[in-house]
């Protein structure tokens, strides 16, 4: 029974994971907390991001040409550096506090966007300071906690790209961004030949998950895309801060 759930929430995660490389982003951020449901966190996200790097080269071959070149710039090596001080900090950090800051600067981002009176800001243009910033926070909370998508959606969504530009620029800086952590994540938990067996039989279904998620991004309209957005990253937001909070 034990063996039947973990195949069953596993093959889940991996097809959340396919999702969001595929351009529904933050999607992907699910499969932790479900595969947490039989096992650690830690293993959890240990296990999973050889999927989320599989998925990434199908994904960065998906929007090879549709991303923000300006925008890549500036996030990619912020958020490389966030992952070092993520690695060099690992032992020190509460995932639990990690979790909770995020979760209430994404509630707080939804909700100022949400009520805010007046007529609709202009799009922004790509701040370094604001791209260093957010970029490094994207890359640390993503080594702590999977929990990248919040930090990137606040330094993007102000800019109102083009959904595929913007899934594009989501889809290549998380690429790096986990091919940066695979080195740490092996020297803090190495991988045993148990686990590249479970991750060989979850591989279709992160396949799977990218061509669907790629499929829906397509065939959403600009407008809905962007409100499905925030109100994930509003839920997504809540649970950290939930997860935080009842732990």
């Amino acid at each position: 029974m034990e063996l039947n759930q973990y195949l069953v929430l596993a093959s889940f995660a991996a097809l959340l994971i396919g999702m969001s490389k595929g351009g529904l982003p933050l999607v992907g951020m699910m499969s932790v907390p479900v595969l947490s449901l039989v096992m650690s966190p830690v293993k959890a996200a240990v296990l999973l991001l050889p999927l989320f790097v599989i998925s990434d080269a199908v994904g960065v071959w998906l929007y090879r040409k549709q991303y923000s070149l300006v925008n890549l710039k500036i996030l990619v090596p912020a958020g490389v550096v966030g992952v070092m001080v993520g690695w060099f900090t690992a032992a020190m950090i509460s995932e639990l506090t990690i979790k909770f800051l995020i979760g209430l600067v994404g509630v707080s981002f939804c909700l100022q966007t949400w009520f805010k009176r007046g007529q609709a800001d202009a799009p922004q243009d790509a701040s370094v300071p604001k791209g260093v910033f957010w970029g490094g926070l994207a890359g640390f909370t993503s080594f702590i906690a999977h929990a990248g998508g919040p930090p990137f959606q606040i330094f993007m969504l102000p800019q109102k790209l083009p959904k595929a530009e913007f899934a594009g620029t989501a889809t290549i800086l998380f690429a790096i961004i986990n091919l940066a952590k695979i080195g740490p994540y092996q020297n803090l938990s190495p991988y045993s030949e148990a686990d590249v067996w479970k991750i060989a039989v979850l591989v279709p279904f992160a396949l799977m998950g990218t061509f669907l998620g790629a499929y829906l991004t397509k065939r959403i309209a600009d407008a809905w895309f962007f409100k499905l957005v925030q109100s994930g990253l509003f839920l997504l937001s809540l649970k950290l801060i939930w997860d935080a909070l009842s732990a």
